[in-house]
């Protein structure tokens, strides 16, 4: 269902409210004239508030579904809250001023009721009104998650129930004028303040409801809902802090996650579109993530050593750990822009290794070897009879290692008087990786021997059933 017919449905509904509420009044002003009865007037002026109320809510729910601007950047939802605060405050007034003149005709003054069977039989069609349009608008205020249109709802429910009480005081006072039971007449101010109990618990409750929403108070359990779900996302360490705020049918979701500093921001990007998605399967509206990098409390060492060039911005690889007399030695390689004097080279590698080894155990020593990062796409010329003889090495020394199954893909090249070698090698899928690297780093060191000219080779290990 689209936007559009959203907004087009409940402008209708809203606009059927202001009509059925103009009806109502007249009902009740014409009863209130020809009987002379409080709870009567006292309908009249709750119906009165009523149509006060559905015109905001007319126009609260023209101007609330209005997309958001550059001013308004959050949309236009509160103004369905602000009118329900108006209905609020209404409401409140209408129920003061009908317990004033209840009390003062129970107590000071005697009004002449003059009821009639007209009377109840049009009480009885305005509850049918009453119940007919409250619930037409709560199908549509659940279906679209309308503040106004719910408060406009629950006006005319209470209505129902406000005018039944009317209608038991009138023909309470109706029997007694039959009946010669004079004291039967005060059921009719005292059906007025029944009224104005009614009036008062949902002003109550909708106070508090307009309160909480400009307030920016988050729906019950929804927090706990969202830090639950957020939580038990893969990768995510813990739901720092979420915020929620609600402007008319839409909310405003702030989320701050933890997630392993290790992460590059491609991997914390789509682990905030799965966060997302997350929270959007609770509730509807706009959610922002953000990432907090921390340590995991099962970081090894390599895993700090990355996490520190990594937000240092220095590609590394070539990593490597020893242990020797209780002291830990750490190598690695550091990629630099070509550019760079030794200088400016070896300043950045004094700022990587002292960054790693705030981080390390204080008997941990890092050494670093720095080499030129490549930021061009060199030429190259192939060397075909050097590409042959390495092929038929390779084919050769194959039957000292019984897991290499074949090695393909051989390409020799020639780039800025350097030879570089490149090969596929095909092992058993389900050997450990640690004994294949053995194996390629003994082919490299092997090639490199049988050919001096060659100064690097790369081997791509792949298993047999993918070779």
């Amino acid at each position: 269902m689209d936007a559009a017919h959203a907004v087009r449905e409940k402008k209708l509904a809203a606009l059927a409210s202001v009509f059925a509420a103009v009806v109502l009044v007249s009902l009740k002003v014409f009863l209130a004239a020809s009987t002379g009865s409080l709870g009567v007037l006292s309908e009249a002026l709750h119906s009165g508030l009523d149509l006060v109320a559905a015109v905001l809510t007319y126009l609260s729910v023209r101007v609330s579904d209005k997309p958001a601007d550059t001013i308004h950047t959050y949309g236009h939802g509160k103004v369905e809250n602000f009118s329900a605060l108006v209905e609020t405050g209404l409401l409140l007034l209408t129920a003061v001023y009908v317990i004033w003149e209840a009390f003062r005709r129970l107590l000071f003054v005697h009004a002449h009721v003059r009821p009639s069977i007209l009377a109840i039989l049009i009480l009885g069609l305005a509850m049918l009104i009453d119940f007919v349009r409250s619930r037409g608008l709560a199908r549509v205020a659940r279906r679209y998650q309308s503040d106004a249109l719910e408060a406009d709802a629950l006006h005319f429910s209470t209505d129902v129930w406000s005018t039944l009480v009317v209608l038991i005081g009138m023909a309470a006072v109706w029997l007694g004028d039959r009946l010669g039971a004079h004291w039967l007449r005060y059921a009719d101010p005292l059906a007025a303040l029944g009224v104005a109990g009614f009036i008062i618990w949902v002003g109550s409750r909708l106070g508090k409801r307009t309160v909480d929403a400009l307030l920016d108070a988050a729906p019950s359990g929804l927090v706990e809902r969202i830090r639950s779900s957020v939580e038990a996302a893969d990768g995510v360490l813990a739901a720092e802090r979420v915020r929620v705020r609600r402007a008319g049918n839409h909310h405003f979701v702030d989320v701050t996650i933890t997630v392993p500093r290790r992460l590059g921001v491609e991997q914390a990007h789509d682990l905030t579109d799965a966060v997302e998605a997350r929270v959007h399967g609770l509730v509807a509206g706009d959610v922002m993530v953000h990432v907090e990098p921390r340590p995991e409390a099962t970081e090894g060492i390599f895993d700090v050593i990355r996490a520190v060039a990594q937000r240092s911005g220095m590609p590394i690889h070539e990593i490597s750990a020893q242990q020797l007399d209780g002291r830990i030695f750490v190598d690695l390689h550091l990629e630099v822009d070509e550019r760079l004097s030794l200088r400016e080279a070896h300043h950045r590698a004094t700022e990587l290794e002292q960054s790693i080894q705030r981080e390390l155990p204080a008997n941990a020593q890092v050494n670093i070897h720095i080499e030129p990062l490549g930021l061009g796409i060199a030429g190259a010329v192939q060397v075909q009879d050097l590409e042959a003889a390495i092929q038929r090495y390779l084919e050769e020394v194959r039957g000292e290692y019984p897991e290499l199954a074949d090695c393909h893909q051989i390409h020799v090249r020639r780039v800025e008087r350097r030879v570089r070698v490149s090969c596929h090698c095909a092992f058993d899928g389900q050997l450990p990786i640690t004994r294949v690297h053995d194996i390629t780093v003994a082919l490299e060191d092997s090639l490199r021997s049988r050919f001096p000219q060659v100064e690097r080779v790369t081997i791509h290990p792949e298993p047999t059933d993918e070779a």
